[in-house]
């Protein structure tokens, strides 16, 4: 009798331990940024505390205010040593020369939006996309970096000229004063969509998309420094047709989250080493409708608050 009532217990608190995972069990949780199309609404968010699992607030906390079109598209975000959320974001498709920013302290009251015109010394700037926020804890600031198109400046393949992109970026520590920009990374071939990893120090990873036709898929490249330079890059990991990938690492893994949408699905690969990709697509839940944006790990106290 007491050996199978140990057995129960036993199995109850299993199931518990499993229940915690997917529930503010946890004490860990993770934040990710998202956008629905037409991207005029604003930054939403979604939540876990497994970074398997998914759930929507449904609803907008900063409604775009500045750029040509005041959209919000890409919203990447980055939490400083002090505790400060920074955001960056797309705000129009073509025509602006910077994107939008805005801080907060807890993801629901924001500052005062401002467009940071990080492309105004190139007249020619076809547009700036996909701004991502990393900070570099081993030079204490913040780097960030966004795809543009300046015409005939780059070797191209078959793409348009208005649509061969490279990598650029600006440093800054207070977000008072910027560094001036400087190109980022030149692959030989249109990118954009990159994102910085640390993986240790002077350890790190770039993924990123090559936007050449016919790839438009996923690839990565390495570097000791988070600005680079980033080199050996691989060969795709991805289905063609994908791109806004965003990196978390769980235990001993790192899940690249990223829209494949020429297959119309959210997917997540999971990699220990950046060098052979396992897809785990059917082990997420993404919510419909959600547009990419950016992950990462925030106090429980943070969700909640969002909750609220």
């Amino acid at each position: 009798m007491f050996k199978l009532k140990f057995i129960s217990l036993f199995r109850l608190a299993i199931i518990g331990l499993a229940l915690c995972g997917l529930t503010s069990c946890s004490k860990q949780a993770y934040v990710f940024t998202s956008f629905h199309e037409p991207a005029n609404e604003g930054l939403r968010f979604l939540y876990s505390y497994d970074a398997y699992h998914w759930t929507d607030l449904n609803k907008t906390f900063l409604k775009p205010e500045i750029g040509t079109q005041k959209v919000m598209r890409d919203p990447s975000i980055v939490q400083g040593p002090d505790g400060t959320f920074h955001l960056v974001w797309t705000c129009s498709w073509k025509g602006d020369k910077g994107f939008g920013y805005a801080s907060s302290k807890d993801l629901v009251t924001w500052s005062e939006q401002k467009f940071l015109p990080v492309m105004e010394s190139e007249p020619k700037t076809v547009n700036v996309w996909a701004p991502e926020i990393f900070y570099d804890d081993e030079k204490n600031e913040f780097v960030i970096i966004w795809a543009s198109t300046i015409p005939f400046r780059f070797a191209k393949g078959m793409e348009e000229e208005e649509n061969n992109h490279r990598m650029y970026s600006i440093t800054t520590k207070d977000f008072v004063t910027f560094s001036k920009p400087k190109l980022f990374l030149d692959p030989g071939f249109s990118v954009i969509d990159a994102v910085i990893v640390k993986r240790a120090a002077k350890d790190y990873v770039l993924v990123l998309k090559d936007n050449t036709r016919p790839n438009r898929n996923l690839k990565v490249a390495f570097g000791d420094d988070a600005l680079g330079p980033y080199k050996n890059v691989s060969e795709t990991f991805s289905p063609k047709l994908t791109e806004g990938p965003t990196v978390v690492k769980v235990k001993n893994d790192w899940l690249i989250y990223f829209d494949a949408y020429g297959q119309k699905i959210y997917s997540a690969y999971k990699t220990s080493d950046f060098k052979s990709f396992k897809d785990v697509t059917a082990e997420v839940s993404i919510p419909e409708g959600h547009k990419h944006g950016t992950i990462i790990k925030v106090k429980k106290k943070v969700i909640e608050g969002l909750k609220k």
